[in-house]
């Protein structure tokens, strides 16, 4: 008999652990960091474009082809086809596509052991432990791996338990706490002086920049990122759904919250940073470029938090823990996928996948983190920025080019019964088909 995935037990559960996959690291530090690097508002307005055009059409056909089939990535994509070239090629691409997913957790691991770090480091101090304080704030190669494999442990941990016990648990106590903790530090950051010019250049474009290339490709990838589009996450998460769900419509509730998050998070870390230079902290360099862009939230905030007295204090732990809660959510959604395919494909538990999986990823970060300064961004550049919108196009070509159109209907039907005759069928089946690779090509030839 076929191993069956295991299943999300309801909507808003479903909801709540693809939401905590798309919303993370990349929409809370990567999104106001990029957005304060290419224009703020002109940023904020070609992302809520790509948003709309790229990731959520394409959001739509990964979870379509993982809730078909309701199996692993691999199975869902050579099982589109019965001929042997396109069950090879199906095969190929989610291999590939595991295999960026794995790397992008490589280094999201390291980035979210430095958040571990400046989390405990106030509460260190609250605790007059000076030397622990320093060294948790001081960047090293012995600090970041230790944190690293606290991190690794932790997703490690929630992925052995389960769909239901871990992932969608885990994810509905910690989303609507990620939710509050953000909208009042955001809240309490906009009284402070400064923050209205940082407010001011987030929501204001400069319209001039909108056809620059290199703002298009970061924003495009930014989406696809944000989203966790072309990585097969959705895909599994997908499987996990209910054949009586509206597809279009719950990936649509998934795109609408990951977007408002990174939306939240802009109005959070912008004028954050505008409050950190007027208490003095330099947050650009002459020629106006932004200094410490990918060490953004642990050199200018915490600085900032410093010079806000004993509250900096709180401040600073609540903002890390904030950072920690959409870590871990995005974390478990990046393991989970390899995981899922080796207990299927293999056929051993899942308590002994996760950690074949989370142990060979912490080496792959220690490799990076001995090796910073040459891997960490190129890592970050290749995944997130190229490979991800080019595999999204894999599975675009899967779906609407290789699967017959009859049951690309009959999969959308289920939750959906009347969809046939909807705008969303005339058009999305041929959008994604034709116009969502040309533009994620024209975006990525432009930007060379």
């Amino acid at each position: 008999m076929a191993l069956k995935s295991p299943a999300f037990s309801s909507r808003i559960g479903f909801i709540l652990a693809a939401a905590g996959s798309a919303v993370g690291v990349g929409n809370i530090w990567g999104f106001p960091t990029q957005a304060a690097q290419n224009g703020g508002g002109a940023f904020l307005l070609v992302y809520l474009f790509m948003v709309a055009l790229l990731a959520y059409p394409m959001l739509v056909a990964e979870l379509t082809i993982g809730r078909m089939r309701q199996r692993n990535p691999i199975e869902s994509l050579r099982s589109i086809s019965d001929r042997p070239f396109w069950r090879r090629f199906g095969t190929l691409s989610g291999i590939t596509s595991l295999v960026v997913l794995s790397l992008i957790l490589s280094f999201y691991a390291i980035v979210s052991g430095w958040l571990l770090a400046f989390m405990l480091a106030p509460i260190a101090e609250l605790l007059g432990w000076s030397d622990i304080t320093r060294w948790l704030t001081e960047f090293s190669t012995e600090r970041d791996l230790l944190m690293m494999a606290i991190f690794i442990l932790l997703t490690i941990h929630v992925v052995r338990a389960g769909v239901n016990k871990g992932i969608e648990r885990w994810s509905s106590r910690l989303m609507p706490l990620l939710l509050f903790l953000l909208v009042g530090m955001a809240a309490y950051i906009l009284t402070l002086p400064g923050a209205m010019t940082g407010l001011k250049m987030y929501l204001s474009p400069d319209f001039s920049q909108l056809t620059d290339p290199y703002l298009l490709i970061r924003a495009m990838g930014q989406s696809f990122f944000s989203l966790s589009i072309g990585v097969c996450c959705m895909m599994t998460y997908g499987a996990y759904l209910s054949k009586d769900e509206h597809l279009p419509k719950t990936a649509g509730w998934v795109a609408l919250l990951d977007t408002f998050v990174a939306f939240l998070a802009g109005l959070l870390i912008l004028p954050a940073m505008f409050v950190a230079q007027e208490l003095g902290v330099a947050i650009y360099n002459d020629a106006g470029q932004l200094l410490s862009s990918d060490t953004l939230v642990f050199q200018v905030l915490p600085a900032m938090f410093d010079s806000m007295g004993a509250a900096g204090t709180w401040v600073s732990i609540a903002f890390f823990a904030l950072m920690m809660i959409a870590a871990i959510t995005s974390s478990i959604s990046m393991l989970e996928p390899p995981v899922n395919t080796l207990v299927e494909e293999v056929g051993q538990s899942r308590s002994q996948m996760s950690w074949v999986v989370g142990l060979s990823v912490a080496l792959v970060s220690a490799i990076i983190i001995y090796n910073l300064d040459t891997l960490f961004g190129a890592v970050i550049t290749v995944t997130t920025v190229y490979m991800q919108p080019l595999i999204g196009i894999t599975f675009a070509i899967m779906l609407t080019w290789v699967l017959r159109q009859n049951k690309l209907l009959n999969a959308l039907k289920d939750g959906a019964p009347d969809i046939e005759n909807t705008w969303f069928w005339k058009i999305w089946p041929w959008y994604v088909k034709f116009v969502c690779p040309v533009l994620i090509l024209l975006v990525i030839w432009q930007s060379q």
